[in-house]
């Protein structure tokens, strides 16, 4: 079903081929322009945090698949706020199809793709770049952090979607965990301070996104001196995270009682 709605959203934009091409150029370019500043940023210094810039290359980039992934695939969900203050979500509450499905659907654009054109190249040529000793477990490592970060992602983007049935105009609180948190995790975290990255492993997990496993892969030690297990726990951090997300959406639904009430 999701297929189905994103297909006809992209078969409405491909009427228009050149535009569609170059809205999707636009967007590679101006996603391009945090590499740049991080070039700037190792133009007067050799390493950020103790990390190389290949290093950092590779925290962006699988921070940045991940991120790019849930904002194309569910990022419109930030959008619920406006269909409840318009009152445009009961007639989605009549559709016999996924209210969630449909919301994450709506005005799918092959732009977005674009993002994926400037973090896919620099993934690859981080992984070139870098000074790891590759394992079987290491090269397993590697996908399982991209799909664990996006899962993440999603579940943090439902969140905050579903934090909008009690605060209509939230939207903006909750961009402040889905793109802030996108940006955070692009870098180490250890450069933010030892209590920051304490709530960000315990209280908000985006260390969970690529942190954790980053420090796995290029053979470095937890700053807060985790256990090695912690290397892994994504996908048990993401269950859970989707777990409260789900219970969130359910019960906004539930307590939703149309514009006006």
């Amino acid at each position: 079903m999701y297929m189905l709605l994103a297909g006809t959203w992209m078969r409405s934009a491909a009427q228009y081929p050149a535009s569609m091409v170059m809205l999707l150029l636009t967007q590679a370019v101006s996603s391009s322009l945090d590499l740049v500043a991080i070039l700037i940023m190792f133009a007067h210094t050799p390493r950020l945090g103790g990390f190389s810039l290949a290093e950092v290359m590779f925290l962006y980039s699988t921070s940045g698949l991940s991120f790019s992934l849930a904002d194309i695939t569910l990022g419109t969900v930030e959008r619920l706020g406006e269909h409840i203050r318009k009152g445009t979500l009961d007639t989605v509450l009549l559709r016999p199809v996924s209210p969630l499905l449909q919301i994450a659907t709506e005005d799918f654009n092959p732009r977005r793709l674009g993002k994926l054109i400037p973090t896919g190249t620099m993934f690859v040529v981080a992984l070139t770049r870098l000074d790891v000793h590759w394992t079987p477990v290491r090269v397993a490592v590697l996908p399982l952090m991209v799909a664990g970060g996006l899962w993440i992602f999603w579940a943090l983007w439902v969140l905050s979607a579903a934090w909008q049935f009690a605060v209509v105009d939230g939207k903006q609180a909750g961009n402040s965990i889905t793109y802030g948190g996108g940006f955070l995790t692009q870098y180490p975290l250890s450069i933010y301070g030892r209590d920051v990255l304490r709530g960000l492993t315990w209280v908000l997990p985006l260390a969970f996104v690529n942190w954790e496993p980053a420090l796995y892969v290029l053979d470095r030690p937890d700053p807060l001196g985790l256990p090695v297990f912690f290397r892994f726990a994504s996908p048990l951090v993401a269950a859970a995270l989707s777990v409260l997300a789900a219970l969130a959406w359910r019960g906004g639904l539930r307590r939703y009682q149309s514009t006006g009430s």
